[in-house]
């Protein structure tokens, strides 16, 4: 079920007025409303692999009982072990055994032998790299003892099912959401005003911003080998918005649609553009992948501690993880060691942290040196990008080439007039509310009644005019 589609619109005010008329006493009653719904939610896709989310959910939950239960170490150690094997195996196995498989045959047909394997092709279950990250946080935490198990099987089946972050995020740690799922809920109005505000713009960025942008993105790529270098720059800057507008997006819709039941989910995104360096964009790039990834890889490994090897070697296996676990795809890793190199320096000469607080805090304008710094940031990541829209690495390699040609300097085939008024109207309102978790949680608060109105009026409006060109949610494929 897609946030955008006519079915959840249907299904969320049926669940949000179930969920409501049960009492705040009766929280076990809740949840399993919640539980039961997000099952639908999920199966609404594919209801085969909803077995598979209830088998990695159990396993979890039985493995974290045994690893808690455990007095011997080795014991504790052999139930994170299964646990993680299980499910790295799982999702290895649907994610990656395509790209394997190929790979494999490519080398032997390359060594001169002909390759005659069986093969199979695989469907990706939706949301597998999200769940699977949730269960898996939650083990380590037992494990770590950062958290104590759960023995209610309902409750943490709904932390790791919860249906606004099930399919794309954001990745929850058991520490942050659980005793939220475990605490008693009553309906706040102003926290329900707050979540319709955000689901709101997140629909603006996905309908509005990213599927027009994604129409023409698929034209320029599709034909890059017909277009001028110019044109081909449009198509990388309009792929940027597409993917901000679109997983950006869908984590607004996400964490607004949680805040409706009153659940307060990890932010995900913080205005990622405004970066004045390649170590902030990180920390405000979907920010709970990047977070998990730090404490369960990043720290484990060494961090930043020890000699320059170490701190390059340990950058290196998370940029490269993390390109990985975006798809099973040589472009994917491409792209985390390229955002490997851009953020090594910074880190090798302590300027990771320069820049923690938003650029140009309580200010309008820009410093002139900070649009600077922003300008060469975007240009890094657009430039990534190419490898991460890419099918293959040649392909990005001649997209590069034709790029840097004398063809950039001829007018480009394609200008695509709406979608960059639609971005510079998400740029616009992006930058005034970005002291705030979502732009528009603020805007308009002293506006007289009508004004305000008016204006949430011109976003529905603005949805229903441009929204007609509806595209899958990038991060669905992950």
């Amino acid at each position: 079920m897609l946030f955008n589609s006519l079915s959840f619109a249907i299904f969320l005010p049926i669940v949000f007025s179930l969920y409501w008329l049960i009492p705040g006493e009766k929280r076990r009653f809740q949840n399993v409303l919640l539980l039961i719904s997000s099952y639908v939610f999920y199966g609404w896709w594919d209801y085969r692999f909803l077995f598979l989310l209830i088998f990695s959910t159990s396993l979890d939950y039985y493995s974290s009982l045994k690893i808690d239960e455990a007095k011997n170490k080795n014991v504790r150690k052999t139930w994170l072990f299964i646990s993680v094997f299980i499910n790295v195996g799982f999702l290895g196995f649907f994610k990656y055994y395509n790209f394997f498989e190929e790979n494999f045959i490519t080398v032997l047909n390359s060594l001169g032998f002909k390759a005659d394997i069986w093969t199979i092709k695989l469907i990706l279950p939706v949301g597998i790299s999200f769940y699977t990250f949730h269960g898996l946080s939650y083990v380590f935490d037992v494990y770590n003892q950062k958290t104590k198990p759960r023995k209610d099987f309902i409750d943490y089946a709904l932390f790791v099912g919860f249906f606004p972050l099930l399919v794309a995020g954001p990745i929850e740690r058991a520490t942050h959401l659980l005793p939220q799922v475990e605490q008693k809920r009553t309906f706040k109005y102003l926290a329900a005003v707050d979540g319709l505000k955000q689901i709101l713009w997140g629909l603006f960025k996905k309908m509005v911003v990213a599927d027009n942008c994604a129409r023409l993105v698929n034209i320029i790529f599709n034909g890059a080998d017909h277009y001028s270098g110019s044109t081909l720059v449009v198509g990388i800057v309009l792929f940027a918005f597409q993917i901000y507008g679109d997983f950006s997006g869908y984590s607004d819709i996400a964490i607004g649609t949680a805040r409706l039941f009153g659940f307060e989910l990890l932010r995900n995104f913080a205005y990622p553009y405004f970066s004045r360096d390649m170590a902030e964009f990180w920390r405000r790039w979907h920010i709970s992948l990047t977070s998990w990834f730090k404490d369960y890889l990043y720290i484990p490994l060494g961090g930043s501690k020890g000699n320059t090897f170490f701190k390059i070697r340990n950058t290196l296996i998370v940029f490269l993880v993390s390109g990985f676990w975006h798809g099973a795809n040589w472009t994917f890793i491409c792209w985390g060691a390229l955002n490997a190199i851009y953020f090594l320096p910074l880190l090798l000469k302590g300027k990771n942290r320069n820049n923690i607080e938003i650029v140009a805090k309580g200010r309008f304008f820009l410093d002139f040196k900070d649009v600077i710094k922003i300008l060469i940031t975007f240009c890094l990541s657009c430039f990534a990008w190419i490898f991460f829209r890419s099918a293959t690495i040649s392909q990005a390699i001649s997209y590069i080439k034709t790029i840097f040609s004398r063809s950039i300097l001829q007018k480009p085939e394609i200008y695509p007039g709406t979608a960059f008024t639609l971005i510079g109207v998400l740029i616009l309102i992006d930058w005034i509310g970005r002291e705030r978790l979502y732009p528009i949680q603020m805007i308009g608060l002293k506006w007289p009644r009508m004004i305000r109105w008016t204006f949430y009026a011109g976003i529905v409006f603005s949805i229903l005019y441009f929204g007609g060109h509806r595209e899958p949610f990038i991060y669905f494929n992950f």
